[in-house]
């Protein structure tokens, strides 16, 4: 009887995509204090953390690194009028009306998980510098500080740098991520005020069960479709559930 886990790397990949788009259209059109929106958002928390743990992956086995980061950076940029979009109903650059009735140009500097996952992978390699441990913690902290803009903000940047530390080390790895798991949890809890209203959060804690039980370490069909996808549908859905969301359906926001 074969034991081995089945998914491979591209269709554990389609499969926290399709959840993203869950925990989106709950963003859109779901109140969060329904039973569905509670499972709805429960669902999405598989995203953010796997992703980052296939940044790790791609860090990794990357031939050439400036590539990889140009390419997610180039798709951070792009995403940002969708994201801004889908959040706000609104263009991230425009024009206001200051008190003396002059225009000034304003923007909103609120970025998607890309630009996180950018920042994340930056941490890795900066974690692999031959910098001081000094210079490499502050540097990491600028990282998790300049993360505020996006999306899974200094969670996805803690998360890609422990799975690149622990990578080789089953218990460091998982425990480390449960520390952050659970400081992510908190901070929900803060927010919220109570943890009735917070407990989709703890969808978070399904991802170490995902990947080692389910991830087969083996990446799947090479056909550039799979490498492209993510960064595509990312932008692409974005703007399709903002348009929904403040144009065709208006009412449901």
């Amino acid at each position: 009887m074969n034991s081995r886990p089945a998914l491979s790397r591209n269709q554990l990949k389609y499969l926290v995509i399709a959840a993203m788009l869950i925990d989106h259209i709950a963003w859109a059109f779901v109140p969060m204090d329904t039973v569905l929106g509670q499972v709805m958002h429960f669902i999405g928390r598989l995203t953010g953390p796997t992703m980052a743990y296939f940044i790790t992956e791609g860090y990794h086995y990357t031939r050439n690194f400036k590539k990889y980061a140009l390419r997610l950076g180039f798709f951070a940029l792009l995403s940002w009028i969708p994201f801004v979009y889908f959040e706000f109903g609104m263009m991230p650059v425009y024009w206001s009306s200051s008190a003396s009735g002059s225009q000034q140009l304003e923007l909103i500097p609120q970025f998607g998980v890309l630009y996180t996952l950018l920042l994340g992978l930056l941490a890795i390699r900066l974690w692999d510098s031959k910098l001081d441990i000094a210079y490499k913690i502050l540097g990491i902290a600028a990282l998790c500080i300049l993360s505020l803009f996006g999306d899974w903000a200094i969670f996805d940047i803690l998360w890609c740098l422990f799975f690149h530390i622990w990578r080789k080390d089953n218990a460091g790895k998982w425990i480390s991520y449960c520390c952050v798991a659970g400081s992510y949890i908190a901070f929900l809890v803060i927010g919220a005020g109570s943890w009735l209203s917070s407990l989709w959060g703890l969808g978070v804690f399904l991802v170490p069960l995902l990947i080692h039980f389910c991830y087969s370490g083996n990446p799947g069909h090479k056909h550039p479709v799979h490498k492209w996808f993510f960064y595509i549908f990312y932008p692409a859905h974005l703007l399709v559930l903002g348009l929904l969301r403040w144009m065709l359906f208006p009412a449901c926001c």
